[in-house]
C-alpha cells in the first residue's frame, strides 16, 4: 500500500507493510527493522491450524489530504476516484475493458500498491480491481466464475496487475518527496473523457479532442455539456483538460485512499481497552457461544466467525496477506472455490495464491443505496501468481472469486 499517510492517524504505511514481504523505495536500506506483529514471522513458522497467526494487514479509508496525495507517481492505494495507473501509457484495452456480460465499461473499485522485494522486476507493484457496477451482472457472474477450460467465463469483475523494475521509463529511481514537487516522467495515455479510467482510442468527430470507451459513454458525456462545449474546444483543444476530471467525479465512486494497520494491533487495543463494557475474554466467549448456537447452520458459523474478525476494526474494507498459507475470511461457508477452482496463471502456468479481499464495507463509502437491485456482495477475494511472473504486456489479468450474501440467488 501506499505511504501517503505521512504522520497521519494510520501510522507509517510503507513501514508496516515491510512486516509482510513487502517493501518499498523508502526502505530498501533499512530492511529488517519493520514494526508490527508479522516481523519475525516466516512461512514455516506459521501453524498450519492456527490461521489467526498469519498476519493480516487492515485497509481503511480516508479523504486524501492534499489533491496530489493520489497521483500515480506517489504509488499511492485508493479506492473510488480513476485509477493511478503504474505503466500509465500501455494500459489494458479491448475486452479486457468491458463487463463481459452486458458490454459495458468497467468501473474502477479499488487499486493496491503491493511491491515485493525479493524480485527486481517487482519494485513497483500494484493491483488493480474494477467491475460492472450492475447487480445483473454481478449475479450471472456467479455462475460463470464455476467454468473452467476450455470454457471462457464471461465476468463482470476483473483484475489486473502490473509492476515495474526500479529502473523504468515513467519514474524516478529516488524515494517521493511527498511534498507535492514529485513529477512523473514521460507521457501519459489520452483517458476517455467520461469516466477517465480507459485509454480513449474514440475521439469525437467534431472538436478532435474529447476521448471515449464506447458511444453509451459518449452520448452520456455529449448531453452533460460536451455539445456546448465541443466548438470551442475545436479552436482551443487545451482547454478538455480541466473538464475530464469534474465529469469522472460525478459517475464514478467516491475517491478515497487506502491506508493500513496490522491487525493485531486491534488484538491489542482490546485488550486494553479498561473502558470497555464487555471484556476481551468475555468478548470471545460470547463469540464461542454464538457459533455454537450456530452449529446446525454452516453459513452462520461462517457469518458469526466473520463477524467476530471484523469486529476488531469495524471499519475496515480491505484484508491484505500475502502469505503461502494465508486463506481469506469467509463469510459464508457456501459458494467457497476449492483450490481446483482457482485456475493457474495464464501467462506462466504456475499457481495463483490469495492475496487480499474486499469487504462490503467499501459499499457504504461508495454510497451505494441499500435497495433490492443495488450493488452488493459479501466479499470479493483476489488471487494473483504466486511468482508475480513477467508475463506478457504490462497488464496481466488476475482472477477473482465474489461471495455473494445469499448464494441461492437466482440470475434476474
Amino acid at each position: 500500500m501506499s505511504d501517503g499517510m505521512g504522520g497521519g492517524t494510520r501510522g507509517d504505511t510503507l513501514k508496516k507493510f515491510r512486516a509482510l514481504q513487502i517493501t518499498s523505495l523508502e526502505e530498501e536500506d533499512d530492511e529488517g527493522n519493520g514494526e508490527g506483529c508479522g516481523d519475525m514471522l516466516d512461512d514455516e513458522d506459521v501453524d498450519a491450524e492456527d490461521e489467526d497467526l498469519v498476519p493480516v494487514m487492515l485497509g481503511f479509508v480516508e479523504k486524501p489530504k492534499n489533491h496530489w496525495s493520489l497521483s500515480r507517481q506517489l504509488f499511492p492505494s485508493k479506492a473510488g476516484g480513476v485509477p493511478a495507473w503504474l505503466d500509465p501509457v500501455n494500459l489494458p484495452s479491448g475486452r479486457s475493458c468491458h463487463c463481459d456480460i452486458c458490454g459495458e465499461p468497467l468501473q474502477f473499485v479499488l487499486q493496491v500498491y503491493a511491491p515485493l522485494s525479493h524480485k527486481e522486476s517487482t519494485f513497483h507493484r500494484t493491483l488493480f480491481v474494477f467491475m460492472c457496477p450492475s447487480m445483473v451482472c454481478l449475479l450471472q457472474d456467479q455462475h460463470e466464475q464455476w467454468k473452467r477450460q476450455p470454457h471462457i467465463a464471461s465476468r463482470s469483475v476483473k483484475v489486473f496487475r502490473c509492476q515495474l523494475a526500479r529502473s523504468n521509463p515513467f519514474y524516478s529511481s529516488e524515494p517521493p518527496r511527498h511534498d507535492g514537487t514529485d513529477k512523473p516522467f514521460g507521457i501519459e495515455a489520452a483517458l476517455y473523457n467520461w469516466c477517465a479510467a480507459w485509454e480513449g482510442k474514440n475521439v469525437c468527430i467534431s472538436c478532435r479532442s474529447a476521448h471515449y470507451c464506447s458511444k453509451k459513454h459518449q452520448a452520456m458525456h455529449w448531453r452533460s455539456g460536451h455539445k456546448i462545449e465541443c466548438p470551442q474546444l475545436s479552436i482551443s483543444p487545451q482547454s478538455s483538460t480541466s473538464t475530464w476530471r469534474s465529469f469522472a467525479s460525478n459517475i464514478n465512486w467516491p475517491e478515497y485512499e487506502i491506508i493500513n494497520e496490522d491487525e493485531c494491533d486491534f488484538d491489542i487495543e482490546m485488550s486494553k481497552d479498561a473502558n470497555s463494557l464487555v471484556s476481551g475474554s468475555l468478548m470471545d466467549e460470547a463469540a464461542k457461544l454464538l457459533v455454537d448456537k450456530f452449529e446446525v447452520d454452516d453459513d452462520k458459523k461462517s457469518w458469526a466467525s466473520f463477524q467476530e474478525h471484523i469486529a476488531r476494526a469495524p471499519e475496515q474494507v480491505l484484508r491484505y496477506c500475502k502469505y503461502e498459507r494465508a486463506k481469506p475470511l469467509w463469510p459464508m461457508s457456501g459458494g467457497q472455490p476449492s483450490n481446483t477452482d482457482i485456475p493457474n496463471c495464464s501467462y506462466c502456468g504456475g499457481p495463483r495464491g490469495f492475496e487480499f479481499q474486499i469487504l462490503p464495507q467499501l459499499l457504504y463509502y461508495f454510497g451505494v443505496k441499500n435497495d433490492a437491485d443495488s450493488l452488493d456482495w459479501a466479499t470479493i477475494v483476489i488471487y494473483a501468481c504466486e511468482t508475480s511472473c513477467e508475463g506478457n504486456g504490462p497488464y496481466k489479468e488476475e482472477f477473482c472469486w465474489v461471495q455473494l450474501a445469499s448464494q441461492s440467488a437466482e440470475v434476474r
